[in-house]
């Protein structure tokens, strides 16, 4: 089999929007409200890391640039892969809750531990908590959608 080298090298499979509108809407509700009452920055910040973890490039063209244009420092955006070795003072340390929950959400196999959950729980009120939560299972749903569906980065 031979391939175009100048071919895209995946192409969109469908148009999630369009085809499953209902879910779409309800995708976009759900966001919505799990933003809510969180500080922006820390809303990019975990969305930029969940996609990065897994693997959505749809996601994290779009977090990135709109982290960019609310004003967030090119540092933490570079240094979030390796936020736990950033010098002090780069992530605050509701930050790197947020952070560590939100990681261990992503790769939910071995649940969340305890001591994650609790220094979580310590910095975030529980309102903000359970909000927090729920944009880790949003934007991994959203990083689901978009890779099983090839959704092109800056296609938005």
């Amino acid at each position: 089999m031979t391939t175009n080298a100048n071919a895209p090298r995946h192409t969109a499979r469908l148009d999630y929007a369009r085809t499953a509108p209902k879910a779409f809407r309800a995708m976009i509700a759900l966001d919505a409200a799990a933003r809510e009452g969180l500080d922006p920055d820390l809303v990019e910040l975990v969305q930029i890391r969940s996609s990065q973890l897994n693997g959505c490039a749809y996601c994290l063209d779009m977090h990135v640039k709109d982290a960019r244009k609310a004003g967030e420092s090119d540092e933490r955006i570079y240094l979030l892969p390796a936020w736990r070795e950033a010098p002090e003072g780069v992530y605050s340390e509701r930050d790197r809750a947020a952070l560590a929950l939100a990681e261990q959400i992503t790769h939910i196999g071995g649940g969340v531990c305890d001591e994650v959950y609790g220094r979580a729980a310590e910095l975030f009120p529980e309102q903000e908590l359970a909000q927090l939560i729920s944009l880790c299972y949003t934007i991994n749903a959203w990083n689901r959608i978009n890779v099983a569906t090839r959704k092109t980065p800056g296609a938005h």
